[in-house]
């Protein structure tokens, strides 16, 4: 009897789904992708995950991975073709850093800058400049090398350029005009990439099958 493919609960737009989507994807490990709205979770979504955030990869043996990272990484190491896994333990290290650095004071800056009024902010630039702090280490980083992960696009990569789209578009003309030309080719090439192409293509929302 064939095995069940793992199901993949995500929403297109949120950027830990879409590094989930892109490891996926990479891998070519096939999944059941659901489509949801986090404004109208299934209660599949909840039973298998009740703090009830997007991505959650559910297991053909029962098993539930609902941290993005996890998800990469489990991905990766079924099938990594390209390579995108970090190459000794410690570039992993390095990477796994570096991506807790997005979702920490990166997150929480974009979060302010995006939101302000959610926060109860009367401007954005204190946000902005610590986000700004955080993406030129980036940039001095791209200086030294083609991609955030090394010689080739990896893991790193794909982990934070959804984070740094995000800040990107939020004020697309001011991102422009920053001393960051090597980010704004990295981020341009990723946005024009066959593979951002394949996980950003809408999907039918998910419906429990009627009982």
């Amino acid at each position: 009897m064939p095995m069940l493919a793992p199901v993949l609960y995500t929403f297109r737009r949120c950027p830990y789904a879409m590094r989930a989507r892109l490891a996926l994807h990479t891998s070519g490990v096939p999944v059941e992708p659901r489509e949801i709205l986090l404004k109208d979770k299934p209660a599949a979504l909840l039973q298998a995950s009740p703090k009830g955030t997007v991505p959650v990869l559910v297991l053909a043996d029962g098993l539930v991975l609902e941290q993005s990272v996890d998800i990469m990484l489990w991905a990766l190491q079924q099938s990594d073709p390209l390579h995108w896994l970090p190459a000794d333990h410690a570039a992993l290290q390095d990477t796994l850093a570096c991506i807790a650095t997005n979702d920490g004071p990166f997150k929480q800056a974009l979060d302010r800058y995006k939101y302000p009024a959610r926060f109860g902010l009367d401007s954005v630039t204190t946000a902005r400049e610590a986000a700004t702090d955080l993406l030129m280490a980036w940039e001095q980083r791209l200086q030294k090398q083609p991609f955030l992960n090394g010689a080739h696009w990896g893991m790193l990569d794909a982990a934070t350029a959804p984070f740094v789209r995000q800040f990107a578009h939020t004020d697309a003309t001011w991102f422009a005009q920053q001393a960051w030309p090597r980010l704004a080719q990295w981020l341009t090439a990723f946005e024009d990439s066959a593979a951002f192409a394949a996980v950003m293509q809408k999907q039918p929302l998910w419906q429990a099958p009627a009982q």
